[in-house]
C-alpha cells in the first residue's frame, strides 16, 4: 500500500475496511453542530473564542471588515464553496488519519452532514409555488419579489459515534486531536457545539450509504423537563412516526440523539434537548415526505413537545469513518 493511500479516509469505511462491529445497545454520539467561518459580523452568529483564524494563526476579530485575512478563504464570493470543500476533503481525512502515536479506532462512525440550501428547511418548506400576480401570470418584475433568505443557525453536523462515553476522552485527549484537529477546527469553523448524546436507532440503514438527511433540532417546551421531553419523544412520538405509511415509503434511516451532557462548556449545544435524523434517497423524497398528510400528523406531535428555537434543515451525507455494519435497531429501554 502506498504511503499516499495510507493517509486516505477510504481505509476507514467499506469497501476499503473489512472488519466491522454490529450492536443493538444505545451508542454514544458527539453531535457536533458547526457554523462556517465567513465575514458575518460579530453578534450576528455566535463564535468560539480563538476561531476564525487568519493566515498568521491569530483570530480575525472583525472578519466583516477584514475578510481577506481569513485563512479559509479571503474572497467572500468563494467562501461558502471553499469551506464546504475544505470540511469534506481536508478536515475529514485529517480526522480519520492515524498519525504516529494516535488511533481513531474508538470512533465507530463519523458522518459529515453538510446543510444544503436548496433542500427543505423550516424557514422555506415545500411545496414551492410559482409567484403569480393578477391574472395568475408570473410576476413581471422578479427583482422586486426575491424572497428573503433566512439562514439556519448551523451549517452542518459532524455525527461522531462511540461505544461508550469514556471513549470520547480516550480519543479526543490524544495529542493529535487536542492540538492539531482543534487547530484545524479553528481555521474552518466559527463555532462547534460539544454536546454528548445517547443514540436510539429506530429504522436502521440497510447500507449506511444514504445520501440525504433531514436534521430536526428539538428544544423542549419550558414546562417540560428534559427527561420528560426525551421520554415522550422516544415513546409516543416515535411510535407515531413509525405508524405512518409515508415513513416506510420514504425514510431509509431514523435515529434520535438525546442530549445527556457535554465534553466542555457548551452554551449553544446545551440548549438542544434532542436531534432527529431521518435519511432519504433524494431531496425529492424529503420534500414528498414533508408535504404528506402523514408528516402533518408527525409535525403536530413535535409541536406539542418542542419549543422556541427548534428547526429543521436538509443535508448531504458523507461517510468518513464507518466501523458499524450491519446497522441494527437499538434495544428500547
Amino acid at each position: 500500500m502506498s504511503t499516499e493511500f495510507s493517509r486516505s479516509d477510504n481505509l476507514h469505511r467499506a469497501p476499503g475496511r473489512r472488519a466491522f462491529t454490529a450492536t443493538t445497545k444505545p451508542l454514544i454520539v458527539t453531535p457536533t453542530f458547526v457554523s462556517r467561518v465567513d465575514d458575518t459580523p460579530p453578534g450576528a452568529r455566535p463564535r468560539d473564542e480563538g476561531s476564525s483564524k487568519g493566515r498568521d494563526g491569530e483570530e480575525v476579530q472583525r472578519p466583516d471588515r477584514h475578510p481577506e485575512q481569513l485563512a479559509i478563504e479571503p474572497d467572500p464570493n468563494l467562501a461558502f464553496e471553499h469551506w464546504d470543500e475544505y470540511w469534506r476533503k481536508v478536515h475529514g481525512p485529517k480526522f480519520a488519519y492515524d498519525e504516529p502515536g494516535s488511533s481513531s479506532e474508538l470512533v465507530l462512525r463519523y458522518d459529515q452532514l453538510h446543510r444544503v440550501a436548496s433542500g427543505p428547511s423550516s424557514f422555506f418548506r415545500p411545496p414551492y409555488r410559482a409567484m403569480v400576480e393578477a391574472g395568475d401570470r408570473l410576476v413581471a418584475e422578479p427583482e422586486r419579489h426575491v424572497p428573503v433568505f433566512r439562514r439556519p443557525r448551523w451549517d452542518g453536523l459532524a455525527y461522531i459515534v462511540y461505544a461508550e462515553e469514556a471513549d470520547i476522552e480516550r480519543t479526543l485527549g490524544q495529542e493529535k486531536f487536542a492540538r492539531r484537529i482543534i487547530a484545524d477546527e479553528q481555521v474552518a469553523f466559527r463555532m462547534v457545539t460539544r454536546e454528548i448524546a445517547r443514540e436510539h436507532i429506530l429504522i436502521p440503514s440497510a447500507r449506511h450509504r444514504d445520501p440525504v438527511s433531514l436534521v430536526k433540532i428539538h428544544r423542549r417546551r419550558p414546562e417540560l423537563s428534559r427527561e420528560a421531553f426525551q421520554a415522550r419523544l422516544l415513546g409516543e412520538h416515535a411510535a407515531l412516526v413509525m405508524q405512518q405509511p409515508a415513513t416506510h415509503e420514504f425514510v431509509r434511516r431514523y435515529a434520535q440523539l438525546h442530549n445527556i451532557g457535554s465534553t466542555q462548556e457548551d452554551p449553544e449545544g446545551s440548549l438542544i434537548d434532542a436531534v432527529s435524523i431521518l435519511a432519504f434517497a433524494s431531496l425529492n423524497d424529503v420534500e414528498d415526505y414533508l408535504v404528506s398528510p402523514d408528516h402533518a400528523a408527525i409535525e403536530a406531535s413535535e409541536n406539542a413537545l418542542a419549543g422556541e428555537g427548534s428547526e429543521f434543515w436538509t443535508a448531504l451525507n458523507y461517510s468518513v469513518i464507518n466501523r458499524l455494519l450491519p446497522e441494527l435497531a437499538t434495544e428500547r429501554p
